[in-house]
């Protein structure tokens, strides 16, 4: 089960790929993570962006997920405007203030 929800039947080759390789990561956590997040903008990226997700599904899960949370600071040269959307797309996952 991929938890895919969207066709990708009306993409060009080059998003079908990315949206398959965001569903396919190697962790489940960051499969629905990087899966929902490309399945709402996937059809929207244009070709700057398109380049942007294609860098960012090439980094590491564990890095991906400690960045998204807020465990470890984003790299300077990994905090690009896709990334920080993103980020904002999963708002919910900072960590709470107790």
């Amino acid at each position: 089960m991929t938890g895919l929800s969207r066709s990708s039947a009306d993409l060009d080759p080059r998003r079908k790929r990315l949206l398959f390789r965001a569903w396919h990561r190697g962790t489940r956590e960051m499969d629905l993570l990087m899966g929902r997040y490309a399945e709402s903008v996937v059809d929207t990226l244009d070709e700057a962006n398109l380049a942007a997700f294609e860098a960012m599904i090439d980094l590491s899960d564990h890095d991906l997920f400690a960045w998204l949370t807020g465990a470890i600071p984003v790299p300077a040269e990994q905090d690009t405007p896709l990334f920080r959307a993103f980020r904002q797309f999963h708002d919910h996952l900072k960590p709470l203030d107790l």
